[in-house]
């Protein structure tokens, strides 16, 4: 299942995960994200959103793997892919058909939001229009 991670660009940037190739994905405390992170499995997508400064998708990476012992802090590795060849503007998402229904508009507080197989494809093709 694909998976979209918000970050704020000033603590943790796209461009961070990719001069590090991979990292741990952290700092979540919302329990609904906490048990998206748990449900993860390695090869999963994912699609990397900036949040407050930009609000866009920007790129993508892949789950390398889950560690849920620990079922507050789950530590789940992933590695930078690609970067999109053009942001995907969150305008451009709301706009769209395909995120109709999507907890990423009923939840707006939610970091780690399950896409469906459609809405990753939407969100890594080409062209996007706000």
């Amino acid at each position: 299942m694909p998976y979209l991670l918000k970050t704020e660009p000033g603590k943790y940037s796209y461009d961070d995960l990719m001069r590090d190739g991979e990292t741990v994905w952290d700092g979540i405390s919302n329990p609904q994200a906490l048990m998206t992170l748990r449900n993860m499995k390695p090869g999963d997508n994912l699609v990397i959103y900036h949040s407050n400064v930009g609000k866009a998708a920007i790129g993508t990476a892949k789950v390398v793997s889950v560690d849920a012992s620990d079922a507050r802090n789950p530590a789940v590795r992933i590695r930078a892919m690609k970067r999109l060849k053009q942001e995907v503007p969150l305008a451009a998402m709301r706009n769209s058909e395909v995120f109709t229904d999507s907890p990423l508009f009923r939840q707006f507080r939610l970091s780690v939001v399950p896409l469906t197989e459609t809405q990753y494809r939407w969100l890594t093709a080409m062209p996007h229009h706000a």
